[in-house]
């Protein structure tokens, strides 16, 4: 049971740590938003659409909605288009400076922008059925449901502490410099994203 726990939380953390788009647009928040708080609702939603993920990949039945072909071309068009545009949003925002108001996402757009970069891209879908789906196969019952609960764990953790980590960093970088560049680079990185995922149709 200890080992099916600790397999389910190094792989979680594997899988979890590469810079994505998910990770910087929970980054970015917790870095522009005045108040931690205010950045919890891309938090929560980020890690609602991890454990779903987690838990249809150990269940299988994430396999068997991806071998429907309209359905992968569903997300592969709405992961495309929602990169493009999320990456135009990052590129233009820029972080307040001074006594101007700052303009963050509201909760209703953390949530749907969290969905999105968690549920529209098809990589990270598959690299969870891939993955954690394969490696669920080799546990079962009680170890099954261990090694599934610390993958879940990890992605909560991991995400609260992005956001701190962001609210860090926004109180240090008062003139909202880095900001700038972490979106300037996050825009990029998911022109990139998209740009791989059509060229993976060809």
């Amino acid at each position: 049971m200890i080992q099916a726990g600790i397999h389910g939380f190094i792989l979680a953390l594997g899988l979890i740590l590469p810079l994505g788009v998910q990770n910087l647009f929970i980054f970015n928040q917790g870095a522009v938003q005045q108040k931690f708080k205010k950045a919890m609702p891309a938090v929560i939603t980020a890690s609602l659409c991890d454990t779903i993920l987690i838990c249809l990949a150990v269940l299988g039945v994430s396999v068997i909605l991806l071998k429907v072909t309209i359905l992968k071309t569903i997300l592969l068009v709405g992961g495309v288009c929602f990169l493009i545009y999320m990456g135009y949003v990052m590129w233009k925002s820029k972080p307040s400076q001074g006594e101007e108001p700052q303009k963050t996402f509201t909760a209703r757009k953390q949530i749907i922008f969290a969905m999105s970069v968690s549920l529209l891209n098809p990589h990270a879908i598959m690299d969870t059925i891939g993955v954690i789906g394969t490696n669920s196969l080799l546990y079962s019952g009680t170890e099954k449901t261990v090694f599934t609960i610390l993958c879940v764990i990890v992605s909560w953790i991991w995400f609260i502490a992005l956001a701190i980590l962001g609210k860090i960093i926004g109180k240090v970088d008062k003139q909202g410099n880095m900001l700038v560049l972490l979106n300037k680079i996050s825009a990029v990185i998911m022109w990139g994203m998209a740009l791989m995922m059509v060229l993976s149709v060809f």
